[in-house]
This record gives structure tokens, sequence and C-alpha cells, in this order.
């Protein structure tokens, strides 16, 4: 049984999650100037969280969230944007870590609920507790640079 530790990540761990969310992302193509930009405001975001899980070798998965109020929970929430993990490191509990890390983190900080959208890992989230609760839309938007 792998023995994953799961921490706040840092500045140490950019090249293994730049390559992380490169094989998570189906939509978009991860480029290596904006994932570095977006790396170092998150790390420095108060309402971020970013947590890597590690074996003895390296870094093997991540998660990355947000709380924030809302005005229908009574407070606040947490959101999942991401989590990824190494395909011959799941289901061997890197990722249970990483969801039980991201909830001791919003529930710390006051969150009511977590969210979050999946298209094909259902049993997992439902194996942690999750419950289905609604569709998922989305509406892509130009770059700043770009023109309609």
């Amino acid at each position: 049984d792998t023995m994953f530790t799961v921490r706040v990540a840092d500045q140490n761990d950019a090249a293994a999650l730049l390559s992380l969310a490169r094989r998570f992302a189906t939509s978009f193509a991860v480029d290596k100037a904006a994932f570095t930009t977006s790396f170092e405001q998150l790390l420095a975001a108060p309402h971020a969280c970013l947590l890597v899980a590690q074996d003895q070798t390296k870094v093997r998965g991540y998660v990355l969230g947000f709380e924030h109020f809302t005005l229908y929970a009574n407070g606040r929430v947490a959101w999942v944007e991401e989590i990824m993990v190494e395909k011959e490191c799941r289901r061997i509990g890197a990722g249970t870590r990483l969801m039980r890390g991201f909830e001791e983190w919003a529930a710390a900080r006051g969150a009511r609920l977590i969210a979050l959208a999946t298209r094909r890992a259902s049993e997992f989230y439902t194996s942690l507790g999750y419950e289905e609760s609604a569709a998922y839309f989305r509406k892509l938007l130009p770059a700043e640079n770009e023109t309609s």
C-alpha cells in the first residue's frame, strides 16, 4: 500500500504541476507562460487551496479549489476546480487523501458545503459521500487578446 503525503503546494512543485495540468486539460492546451502566471497567483491567493499528493519519490497528484461567501448557503461554500492524479496512482489513495485535505481546509474556513463538476469520476465522489446535485453548464469567453 503506497503512502501519500498531502501538503500545500510550493514553488518547487511548478514543473510537476505543469506536467499534471497538461494531462488534466482536455478542452485546453496548457501554455507554460499562462500556467506560471496562474501558479504564482494561486500560491498567493487567500481563498485558493492548492494541495499536492506525493509518495516517496515525487508529486503524483494535485487538487485546486476555492472558498467564497454565498447568499444561498448561509455562509461560505467551497468549489473543487481541478483534481488530477497520475493514472498509476489512482485507486490506491492519492485522490482520497487530496479530497480529505481539501475538505479539512474548507471546514477550517467555515465552508458549509463542497461542490464540484465531474464527467468521469462519479463513483469516486459517491464513495467519498458526495451526492449528485445539478447539471454543469459552461460558456467559453474570448481571451482578452482575441476579437470577435
